[in-house]
């Protein structure tokens, strides 16, 4: 059994309450995530954590949905409803010790469930951030999920042909907070402003 799980409900619930804050005026605004518009942001969230609930569970998704597509998601009419249902199910999936042990499938991979269960820490830490950027909200990410996605992000700083896990890193000044410094690793520019 995997001695490394991170309990995801209280990132899950930061998601949830920046999901709440969106207005209906800021869907088509634009986001960190290049051709995202926040409705494909939030498409994409609650798409990701029905995924990886899937990948906890060593469920196959009915279409990998962890996987990005090369359509942009939108939204449901009910996203209010199935967002914060979603982003629920998904944090009492990873409560279950054994989400963490074994192998399971996401985005089209096998992998460790402790590697995925890091990269739905990562997920749900930088999608919040984007979606608190995008929408001017205060964002502070829960310090285990923020722990947890900078373990998955930064020894793949040094990767040689991509610079990162995600594509190249941005370089944040000495001193940087964490949250900075995780949004650097994960090929987004700290300051970025709409």
């Amino acid at each position: 059994m995997s001695d490394t799980t991170v309990d995801l409900s209280p990132q899950a619930r930061i998601v949830t309450r920046l999901a709440h804050g969106v207005r209906e005026d800021q869907l088509d605004l634009p986001t960190p995530c290049p051709d995202y518009a926040v409705r494909h942001l939030v498409g994409h969230i609650v798409g990701l954590a029905d995924g990886l609930r899937a990948t906890a569970r060593k469920e196959r998704a009915d279409g990998d949905a962890a996987q990005p597509g090369s359509t942009l998601p939108d939204l449901d009419p009910d996203w209010r409803a199935a967002l914060p249902k979603a982003l629920d199910e998904l944090a009492e999936a990873w409560r279950d010790p054994a989400a963490w042990d074994g192998t399971t499938h996401a985005g089209g991979l096998d992998l460790p469930g402790a590697v995925a269960g890091l990269v739905t820490a990562d997920e749900l830490v930088v999608h919040g951030w984007d979606l608190a950027r995008a929408t001017g909200q205060e964002y502070t990410p829960d310090e285990a999920a923020l722990g947890a996605a900078h373990a998955l992000l930064a020894p793949a700083a040094d990767d040689s042909e991509r610079g990162g896990l995600f594509g190249p890193v941005v370089a944040v000044p000495e001193g940087a907070s964490l949250t900075d410094r995780v949004i650097g690793l994960s090929g987004r520019d700290p300051g970025w402003r709409p």
